[in-house]
């Protein structure tokens, strides 16, 4: 385990982690005494769970009735009465209900619409999502009061929340995710949200791996490869490459980092990477093939291919380990026959490389994530962890290490839990703190223009699209100035500022400054111009200066053209990225103000006043 310092805080606080999975979600909580070493529990109890004490997490399904209220939750949902309940009532039964949520900018031309169950009418993913979170509060709640006699009063007005994304989700889901946490009633609408804590699903695995598997006697006595290059062999003696890759219902988040043990510290090495490419995906193609193989069947109904794919997802998918050997599914009774078909003795019988297939997309999307993490990973990696609930194929594990293998990387997946990866490691995120730097996904700049310049073909190509600014020059518009590159590696402290200006005909206009912080996603390594690959650049947020105060300081200017009055401010945009949210400010010089406005506060791109 990972040694600990015993809390150095004043007063008791409680920490609460919630991973909402695509398919199963989970809490984990820590009471942080002072004096005391913080230890992380996991909720281990919630309403019509099975297996009490035993298991912690519960399906991420909802039911809501026609009225679009919340009727059942969970493991509840699962129960018989319920299920009967639902079809007598037609309320509406929700799961998968995440990948609404989805950055669009992630490949998912895989995705059919009727993959994902649609939302009820007048109900949004967010709200679905603040649902979620009040029921995941409320098991929370009552486990914690049940399991520390006495100890609610005192931390329910010092909780820090934890909540966990994809690797891929950015500031519009970051967003969503702290609307959702006012929705839910886990913190009021009128109290800064600053004792909400977002982090990537991939950092949180890498906090959970380096607590069960990397600070173990075990690891520290595990053989390392050395490097055919000697001049990297110095280099991997004092860090070592990481690599977690999270495998879950939805996604596959993989995330690259460098390690060193004395002290324990990581620095990320490579944009993190995020697929949608889960293990719903794998039981969205059974059923596919399900409806194929048994079309012109007496069991072709929409009823019986439904329940034929979830028997697969519950049993045949974690049980399948040889290409070689046929597969089954058990649906029914002995009286069930269809020779076509394979259908023998209530069991349908399915050749072992079909099912192989449908692992493939899956298995060939995390293998090419890490090439491409390994492109731009400044380390040698040594060790990869498979982690996530669909961690617990073994098929899935055999082709990955079959890949890892040749290149002698060690290649391993925790033995402890591993499906509660996610909230384990968010709590530890918060105590332990880990990761010193990270790299950014994408570039980040905004949208600008230039003086035009006769002598830069780039101007001369774009000469239909000049015009004449306040000051009277001929400028370019449509140039995207970078702020912060994609892949540059950030530490917590490091910010990174431009300088620009703005000119303007009346004093009236110079009041108030609004400028879009743009990501760009696409191929080229520092792009110029939004009218190349316009597709490949977004808003992350608006950022609102009011310059009242400043505007009165300003001394008019002559204009080249006609001699007229304009005004000209001078601004910096600041973009900080070395904690788990990117941040950004405008600055400028009237008595050092700075205007600072989070990205999550403003993706929906809300008119936000700061100063």
């Amino acid at each position: 385990m990972l040694p600990r310092e015993p809390y150095k805080g004043l007063t008791r606080k409680l920490v609460l982690a919630f991973d909402v999975g695509t398919t199963f979600s989970g809490v984990s909580y820590c009471i942080l005494d002072p004096g005391e070493v913080p230890v992380i529990r996991g909720v281990a109890r919630y309403p019509a769970q099975e297996h009490v004490g035993g298991d912690s997490k519960i399906p991420s399904i909802i039911y809501y009735d026609l009225q679009g209220d919340v009727r059942a939750v969970g493991a509840e949902a699962l129960q018989e009465h319920i299920i009967e309940q639902a079809e007598d009532e037609g309320w509406v039964r929700l799961e998968w209900w995440k990948l609404h949520l989805r950055a669009k900018r992630l490949a998912s031309s895989h995705i059919r619409e009727d993959d994902i169950p649609p939302l009820p009418h007048g109900k949004s993913a967010v709200q679905v999502l603040a649902d979620f979170m009040r029921y995941l509060f409320q098991c929370a709640q009552t486990y914690i009061q049940e399991s520390h006699l006495s100890l609610w009063r005192s931390v329910e007005n010092s909780i820090e929340f934890v909540l966990t994304h994809p690797n891929g989700w950015e500031g519009a889901q970051q967003q969503q995710i702290r609307r959702a946490v006012e929705l839910a009633g886990l913190i009021p609408s009128d109290q800064e949200q600053s004792h909400v804590h977002l982090l990537t699903e991939g950092e949180a695995s890498l906090h959970f791996c380096v607590t069960n598997v990397i600070a173990s006697d075990a690891f520290s006595k595990t053989p390392i490869a050395v490097s055919d290059y000697p001049d990297e062999e110095e280099d991997q003696s004092d860090s070592q490459g990481v690599v977690v890759v999270d495998a879950g219902g939805g996604t596959i988040d993989l995330s690259a980092y460098s390690m060193k043990l004395s002290p324990t510290s990581f620095e990320e090495i490579a944009p993190a990477e995020c697929c949608l490419q889960g293990s719903v995906f794998v039981t969205r193609r059974a059923h596919t093939l399900l409806r194929n193989k048994l079309f012109g069947s007496n069991y072709s109904s929409p009823e019986m291919i439904a329940q034929m794919t979830s028997i697969f997802d519950k049993s045949t998918k974690l049980r399948f380990r040889k290409p070689d050997e046929p597969s089954y599914i058990k649906f029914g009774t002995i009286r069930d026959k269809d020779a076509k078909y394979d259908i023998r003795s209530g069991q349908l019988k399915l050749v072992g490389r079909d099912i192989a297939d449908l692992f493939e997309p899956s298995i060939k999307a995390i293998i090419e994530a890490f090439e491409q993490q390994m492109r731009a990973a400044s380390t040698p990696v040594n060790f990869v962890f498979l982690v996530g609930g669909f961690a617990a194929s073994d098929w899935l594990f055999a082709k990955l290490q079959e890949y890892f293998q040749p290149l002698g990387i060690s290649f391993c997946r925790p033995d402890a839990h591993v499906n509660k990866a996610v909230a384990d490691g968010a709590v530890s995120f918060y105590i332990d703190h880990l990761v010193s730097s990270r790299v950014a996904r994408a570039t980040y700049g905004i949208e600008c223009y230039s003086p035009y310049n006769s002598q830069d073909p780039e101007h001369s190509a774009r000469q239909h699209t000049s015009f004449i600014d306040a000051s009277g020059k001929p400028c370019i518009p449509n140039r995207f100035q970078s702020i912060l590159l994609k892949g540059t590696q950030v530490s917590e402290l490091r910010e990174f500022r431009k300088s620009f200006y703005i000119v303007l005909k009346s004093l009236a206009a110079c009041t108030s400054h609004s400028t879009d912080i743009m990501c760009y996603n696409g191929a080229l390594q520092e792009p110029q111009w939004l009218d190349v690959e316009r597709s490949s650049f977004s808003t992350l947020c608006t950022i609102h200066a009011d310059l009242q105060e400043l505007a009165q300081t300003l001394r008019p200017q002559k204009s080249f053209l006609d001699r007229s009055k304009y005004y000209k401010i001078e601004f910096d945009v600041i973009i900080l990225f070395g904690h788990t949210e990117l941040k950004a400010q405008i600055s400028w010089k009237d008595k050092v103000r700075v205007s600072l406005l989070l990205i999550h506060f403003l993706a929906d791109r809300e008119r936000c006043k700061g100063c």
